[in-house]
C-alpha cells in the first residue's frame, strides 16, 4: 500500500489559487494564505514582489478579479455562508483597506459584465430593490455609485447585455417551466419575445451578442439533443448553429476582450475538449495542447487578447495554472495549487460506463487505490451535488484521500445530471427517489460484477443532492450500503421548496418540473419519512446558517432517527453554510468522516490532531 497522505496536504489551504490578469496584461490577483486564511495576494508576472492586498479573518476569500480599469482588485464575500454576496475592492498596492462597494444590507451582489476597454464602468446584478428579482446596476467601479440601469420586469431569470454594455435580452421562465428569450433594440424600447422554448428544452444560456448587435449568441438544445452553441437573429428569431455534438453539451464559450467575438468553445465528454470558432486562434489552441498538461481552461485574457491565463487538471497531480503569450505562442508555469501533493504516489482516474437496470447508459469515473489489486476492495459511492451538475476527470482531494485510504471510489454521473443532453437530464425528472436511486444501486452492482468491490462494503457519501441521494439510498434499500454520509443534504422535499432562497424564485418552476409539484410525489420521495427504515450507521454534516438546505432538512431527521434509537451522529457549525469552507471545520469534519468509515469499512485512518476533535460540534 502506498504512504499515507496526511489531510493537511490535501485539504489544507493551497499555496496560491485561482489567479486572474490584469487588464494590462503585467499583474495577477490570486489567492493564497494570510495568517492560515485564504486572502487576495497580487504579483507583477516575472517578479517576485508578491504581496497581499485583502483579506477577512472571519472567512477565506474564494474569488479575485480586476476592475475594468486595473486600478482595483476586487472579490465578492458573503458573511458566515449566508451567501448574500457584496462586491468589495481593494488596492493593488495593498496599502488602503479594502472597501464593500455594495454595503446594502440583505442584498446579494453578482457580476454582470466587465469590459476591460471600459474603465470607468461594469454592470452589476443585485436584489436591493425587491430580494426575489435580480436588477441590472451601472456601478462606479472606483466610488462604488450606482445607479439602476434595467429594472426587473418581475419574471426575468439572466440578463445579457451588448458589446456596448447596453442590456438588450433576458430569459424568462413560466410556471410550466417553458422559456423565452426576450430582446430590445435598445435600453429605450420595449421587451419584446424573440424565442420560445418548450420545457423540455431546458433554460437557455444567453452567452452574449454579436459585434453589431444583430445576433444574440446562446447555448440551447431546442431542435436537437444536446446543448448547442448558436447564434440568432435578433430580428426573426432564427437561429445559426456555431457549435455543438450530438450527445454532449456544449458548456464554455470563449470570447476576445479585444474584438468581442467568440474564439472556442468547450465540450466535456469524458474530457475537455475545445472547438475552435475562429480559425486565427487555432494554432493557439495547438500550441497549448503540445505545451500545457492534461485538460485545458481558459482562465482569463488581457485587454489586448495576447496575455492568457490558461489552467491545466490532470487526475493524479495537482492543477497548476500557466500563462501563455500569444505572440511567441509560448506558456510559462506559473505554479501549482498543492505542490506538495506530488511528492505522494496519487491514483488514476478512468471514466467508465454501465448500463442502468432500464437500459440506459450512465458514464462516470471509477478511481482505484494505487498499489492494491482491485479485488473486493472497500468502495465509497461519491454522488455529485446539484443534481444539475455533473463530476468531471482532474484531481479532486476528496477522491484522492478516499483513493488513499483504500477504497474504491465510484463518482456516478446519474441520469439527471448535466452534460450529456435533454434527454438524459429529462430523464431525471419527478425521479429523485426511483431511477435516480437505482442508477446508484445499479453502480454499486457494476463495482461488485467486476470483482472490485465487496457487497458487504460499500458507502454511499455526497452534499447537496448527494446528501439527499444518500438519506434516500439508507431509507428506501436499508440492506444496500454499510453506511452514509450526508453534506448539507435535504431530507423533506416539501420543506425544501417551501425554504428555498428568495432570489430563487424566478427559478423556482425548474425545481417543481424536476422535483415534483404535488404533495404527494414529494413527500413519496422525501427520505423523511422513511426513516424508521433506516438500518446502516449515517454521520451528517450542516452548516447552521445554510440558506439553500436549511439546518432545519438535518434537524428533522436526526430527531427522527433518535426518536427509535438508530445511530446517527450530528455534526453543525455555526459559521458555515452551504458546505464548509472554512478549513478548519473541514479538518474536522474530514478526520470524524475517516474514523467513520474506517469503523464501518475497514479501510485505512490518520488518527485525528489535537485541533480536529469533533465533540464540541457534536449535536
Amino acid at each position: 500500500m502506498t504512504e499515507l497522505i496526511p489531510r493537511s496536504v490535501l485539504f489544507g489551504n493551497p499555496e496560491k489559487t485561482l489567479p486572474a490578469l490584469s487588464p494590462d496584461g503585467t499583474q495577477i490577483a490570486y489567492l493564497a494564505p494570510h495568517d492560515d486564511v485564504l486572502s487576495v495576494w497580487v504579483r507583477t508576472l516575472g517578479r517576485d514582489d508578491d504581496h497581499v492586498v485583502a483579506s477577512d479573518a472571519a472567512r477565506p476569500i474564494r474569488n479575485a478579479f480586476w476592475s475594468p480599469g486595473g486600478d482595483r482588485v476586487m472579490y465578492l464575500q458573503d458573511s458566515g455562508g449566508d451567501e448574500n454576496f457584496h462586491l468589495f475592492a481593494a488596492d493593488p498596492a495593498g496599502i488602503e483597506p479594502a472597501v464593500d462597494l455594495t454595503p446594502y444590507e440583505g442584498a446579494r451582489v453578482a457580476v454582470q459584465s466587465i469590459d476591460y476597454c471600459r474603465p470607468d464602468v461594469m454592470l452589476i446584478a443585485m436584489n436591493r430593490r425587491d430580494p426575489q428579482l435580480f436588477d441590472i446596476y451601472r456601478l462606479d467601479p472606483v466610488t462604488g455609485s450606482a445607479t439602476l440601469d434595467t429594472e426587473n420586469p418581475g419574471t426575468v431569470s439572466s440578463f445579457a447585455d451588448d458589446v456596448t454594455m447596453t442590456v438588450r435580452a433576458g430569459v424568462i421562465q413560466h410556471e410550466d417551466a417553458s422559456t423565452e428569450i426576450i430582446v430590445r433594440d435598445d435600453a429605450g424600447s420595449p421587451w419584446r419575445t424573440m424565442a420560445r422554448f418548450d420545457p423540455d428544452d431546458g433554460t437557455p444560456m444567453v452567452a452574449g451578442f454579436t459585434l453589431d448587435g444583430g445576433g444574440l449568441l446562446a447555448v440551447t438544445s431546442a431542435g436537437a439533443n444536446a446543448a448547442r452553441l448558436v447564434s440568432f437573429d435578433v430580428a426573426t428569431g432564427t437561429l445559426e448553429e456555431l457549435a455543438g455534438d450530438s450527445e454532449y453539451d456544449v458548456s464554455d464559450v470563449q470570447f476576445s476582450p479585444r474584438t468581442k467575438t467568440p474564439i472556442a468553445a468547450s465540450i466535456v465528454r469524458d474530457r475537455t475538449e475545445w472547438i475552435v470558432l475562429d480559425p486565427d486562434y487555432a494554432d493557439d489552441f495547438a500550441a497549448l495542447a503540445a505545451s500545457v498538461p492534461g485538460d485545458i481552461g481558459v482562465v482569463s485574457i488581457d485587454r489586448d487578447d495576447r496575455v492568457w491565463l490558461v489552467s491545466s487538471q490532470l487526475d493524479a497531480g495537482s492543477p497548476s495554472f500557466w500563462s501563455y503569450d500569444r505572440s511567441t505562442r509560448r506558456a510559462v508555469k506559473l505554479f501549482a495549487t498543492r505542490p506538495s501533493i506530488d511528492a505522494y504516489t496519487l491514483a488514476e482516474m478512468t471514466p467508465i460506463e454501465y448500463t442502468a437496470r432500464d437500459g440506459l447508459t450512465i458514464r462516470g469515473y471509477l478511481t482505484l487505490p494505487a498499489g492494491v489489486p482491485p479485488q473486493r476492495l472497500p468502495a465509497i459511492m461519491l454522488v455529485h451535488g446539484g443534481p444539475w451538475a455533473r463530476d468531471t476527470w482532474g484531481f479532486n482531494s476528496t477522491v484522492q484521500w478516499l483513493a488513499n485510504r483504500g477504497y474504491a471510489v465510484l463518482q456516478p454521473n446519474f441520469r439527471g445530471s448535466t452534460g450529456y443532453g435533454k434527454a438524459f437530464l429529462n430523464a431525471g425528472d419527478r425521479a429523485w427517489a426511483t431511477t435516480m436511486r437505482t442508477d446508484l444501486l445499479d453502480a454499486k452492482a457494476f463495482l461488485v460484477a467486476q470483482g472490485i468491490a465487496d457487497p458487504l462494503r460499500v458507502a454511499i457519501m455526497g452534499g447537496s443532492y448527494g446528501g439527499y441521494a444518500t438519506l434516500t439510498a439508507l431509507a428506501y434499500e436499508p440492506l444496500a450500503f454499510a453506511c452514509g454520509i450526508d453534506i448539507v443534504g435535504p431530507s423533506n422535499l416539501s420543506t425544501l421548496l417551501a425554504s428555498i432562497p428568495p432570489y430563487w424564485a424566478t427559478l423556482r418552476a425548474t425545481f417543481t418540473r424536476r422535483m415534483g409539484d404535488t404533495e404527494e410525489l414529494l413527500a413519496a420521495q422525501s427520505p423523511l419519512h422513511r426513516a424508521s427504515e433506516i438500518r446502516a450507521p449515517l454521520l451528517i454534516g450542516q452548516g447552521a446558517n445554510d440558506p439553500r438546505v436549511k439546518i432545519g432538512e438535518s434537524d428533522q431527521i436526526v430527531h427522527a432517527m433518535r426518536e427509535r434509537k438508530l445511530e446517527v451522529e450530528y455534526v453543525v457549525f455555526d459559521d458555515e453554510g452551504h458546505g464548509f469552507a472554512r478549513p478548519e471545520n473541514a479538518k474536522r469534519f474530514n478526520a470524524a468522516v475517516e474514523k467513520f468509515l474506517a469503523d464501518h469499512l475497514g479501510g485505512r485512518a490518520q488518527p485525528a490532531g489535537p485541533d480536529e476533535a469533533i465533540e464540541p460540534y457534536l449535536r
